[in-house]
């Protein structure tokens, strides 16, 4: 994948007061055509950088809000057509600019916005269009961010050995935005762009005021929970109108409205297997790599939603709760551990002992008894004979 760049824009914002760093400018260093970026040297410094901004996967409902990698939207009220929104404009008249000089006057818009969000920091911001030479003549803008660098010398001479850089960039952690998507080679979404912001500061989603995006998966399916937990409750109370029951109603409503809200939950045991496969199911037909992630007593287990009832299982042993998992074959990584060596018993032998286990599992097994060849059940030679 070859890039050709149309025209590059070079700024560098920075403090203008160096003791408390709150007074921000920006300076337009340089901005050049096609010829001039060939022969420049911020061209082996940024081609990469294209191919992997286009390349960088991103997911439409991430699992995370706070995934680095997002697709936006642009906000267009109803009734009104895609150029009622001043981000779209901006972008389109970048990608229209018919010589060097309007289009560093877009780009000079775009930092001017860009300095007015509350995260900025100094650092070099790049506004680069460019084609796709396999994919038509149809260019993209490239919206780069890069931080300075703190503390950064390189090799000087024999007599000083290392010399201060002032304002290094790096682009080891380039911020970026691509407009339009291309979701699938050669297939633009002009409706859409990708922004990549690998920091906690969410630069670009406080610069474009007028960009939205997806809910992630997470919250998704909270919403949709909500929605099938209050349709439980009200099946389960329609034909109970008494005093009484109403009061049991609140309170149910309440203690769930508590649970949902809760960063930790704990297990409500209020639907049957067949209810919770139900719901999970009608989960799972929107997307199928839902992840499921609990802990009992700290043991962390993490798999998908899809897996539930099929190979992960919760049950009940003796008032305590047991999960099992099912499955074909074990993995081991890292580390070595004695669990590798094991011939798992019959599941029968191991319900059996954990209903019978003493109150310390060390108290069956002494440390300082010997380790014994384990002999196979077939015969009485050691199994690596």
């Amino acid at each position: 994948m070859e890039f050709i760049v149309e025209y590059l824009s070079f700024f560098v914002i920075q403090n203008e007061g160096q003791e408390n760093g709150t007074s921000l400018s920006f300076r337009h260093y340089q901005t050049l055509n096609r010829e001039e970026y060939q022969q420049s040297e911020i061209k082996s410094f940024l081609d990469e950088e294209y191919i992997r901004i286009t390349k960088r996967k991103v997911e439409k409902h991430p699992q995370s809000n706070q995934t680095p990698t997002k697709i936006g939207y642009f906000i267009v009220e109803p009734g009104h057509e895609l150029t009622s929104n001043p981000n779209y404009n901006l972008f389109q008249r970048l990608l229209q600019a018919q010589d060097k000089q309007e289009y560093l006057d877009f780009s000079d818009e775009l930092v001017r916005m860009y300095m007015d969000t509350s995260s900025v920091r100094g650092g070099a911001l790049v506004i680069a269009r460019a084609k796709i030479d396999k994919y038509g003549d149809e260019p993209f803008v490239f919206v780069m961010k890069c931080d300075f660098e703190p503390k950064i010398a390189r090799i000087s001479d024999e007599k000083n050995l290392i010399s201060q850089v002032e304002m290094a960039i790096s682009a080891r952690n380039i911020k970026s935005i691509q407009y339009p998507f291309m979701p699938e080679p050669g297939i633009r979404e002009e409706y859409e762009l990708k922004i990549h912001q690998s920091s906690h500061a969410r630069y670009f989603e406080d610069f474009l005021k007028y960009v939205t995006y997806e809910k992630s998966m997470p919250e998704i399916v909270n919403e949709q929970m909500i929605t099938m937990v209050n349709q439980y409750v009200e099946d389960k109370w329609q034909h109970k109108e008494g005093h009484i029951e109403q009061e049991e109603r609140k309170k149910e409503e309440e203690s769930l409205e508590l649970w949902a809200a809760s960063e930790k939950r704990e297990l409500q045991q209020r639907w049957s297997h067949e209810q919770v496969m139900q719901a999970a199911n009608q989960l799972v037909e929107q997307k199928d790599d839902i992840e499921l992630k609990f802990k009992l007593d700290g043991i962390q287990v993490k798999g998908l939603l899809e897996q539930y009832g099929d190979q992960i299982h919760l049950a009940k042993l003796n008032g305590r709760f047991v999960v099992m998992i099912d499955g074909d074959s074990f993995q081991f990584e890292k580390g070595v551990s004695p669990i590798e060596l094991l011939h798992p018993e019959d599941f029968e032998s191991v319900i059996e002992r954990i209903k019978t286990r003493p109150n310390s599992i060390k108290e069956e097994f002494q440390t300082n008894s010997t380790l014994e060849p384990r002999h196979n059940a077939l015969d009485d030679s050691p199994p690596w004979e």
